[in-house]
């Protein structure tokens, strides 16, 4: 019972580092957060954000930059929401915590045809309230929580339905260029965020308005890519990698590639400056972490150690 008992100490505490590790390593590589930020953390009660705010929380205690936190929820007035639990579950945490009152379910409701997904709509009127909170309270940066599944998940939907290649970047400048979304979770797997929301027995506030939609096409889209991994473990991997390997001259959009019947010295001087890149080929971690001051060590057994081995045969060794 006790060996069992540590076991699983053990593994929610190796859970918690790498957590911790792959935020701190997103939040480094797309310079998410800088000093004097002011950073909005969306707060909705689901798993993602949960953990997003622990992270942020215990990265804030060591950053190499210092910056605010302050916790925002949107309580859009949906039958049944309950209306204490974050506000009871905030106020034990050292982050300032504010809730904005707006029925947009009444407007999805009103609006939306039944039947029809209310996602779109819903997103549009939460992103504009929160954009008017950020504006009117100082903030600089508005930090969602979407994980690296979320991101995989979104390269699909907008090329299966939107004939767009593109996904949900770690760091977004809104259209108008007046707030900038960060995403720390990026490199953060569903399944470890799953794991350490039940691990910390957060209160899950569930979502009545889509998360009861039946036929959803982003729930089609997790199904087809739990098959692929299932079938080929490794494959999301390979997939977000690849999102980080683009080569825009074996792609068919003229406005990123010069097509217009190139010279071979203009080739050879695109190919200098974009090279191409196979997916396992990375750069030196231990470098990235090195000139990376949200990754504070590289521990010999953890998975970034083993990921330099497998990838650049470099050994780690203990410093």
């Amino acid at each position: 019972m006790t060996r069992a008992h540590d076991a699983d100490a053990f593994a929610r505490g190796k859970r918690q580092q790498r957590l911790r590790r792959l935020t701190g390593q997103a939040i480094g590589d797309y310079s998410m957060i800088e000093s004097g930020d002011r950073v909005m953390v969306c707060l909705s009660g689901g798993k993602d954000s949960y953990t997003m705010l622990d992270m942020l929380e215990s990265l804030r205690r060591s950053a190499p930059v210092d910056f605010e936190l302050i916790a925002v929820t949107l309580d859009q007035k949906q039958p049944g929401y309950p209306e204490d639990v974050l506000p009871n579950y905030m106020a034990g945490r050292e982050t300032p915590f504010y809730v904005i009152e707006r029925d947009t379910y009444s407007t999805v409701k009103r609006v939306v045809p039944e039947g029809k997904t209310t996602c779109a709509l819903c997103s549009r009127l939460r992103r504009g309230t929160l954009y008017g909170f950020a504006e009117a309270n100082g903030i600089t940066k508005i930090a969602l929580g979407h994980h690296r599944d979320d991101i995989v998940e979104t390269l699909f939907l907008n090329l299966f339905f939107g004939s767009t290649l593109k996904t949900m970047p770690p760091k977004l400048v809104s259209d108008d260029g007046r707030y900038v979304v960060i995403r720390p979770l990026a490199y953060c797997k569903e399944q470890d965020i799953q794991a350490y929301a039940e691990d910390q027995a957060f209160p899950i506030i569930p979502c009545n308005l889509c998360g009861s939609q039946p036929n959803l096409k982003r729930a089609e889209i997790k199904a087809m890519i739990q098959e692929w991994e299932t079938r080929f473990p490794g494959r999301v991997d390979n997939l977000f990698r690849g999102l980080k390997h683009v080569v825009p001259s074996h792609l068919l959009d003229t406005e990123l590639f010069p097509f217009e019947s190139p010279s071979p010295e203009e080739l050879l001087q695109y190919r200098s400056e974009h090279p191409l890149t196979d997916a396992s080929d990375v750069t030196d971690v231990l470098a990235e972490a090195a000139l990376n001051p949200w990754i504070q060590t590289v521990e010999p057994e953890s998975d970034q150690a083993q990921d330099i081995i497998i990838k650049t045969g470099v050994k780690v060794q203990r410093p």
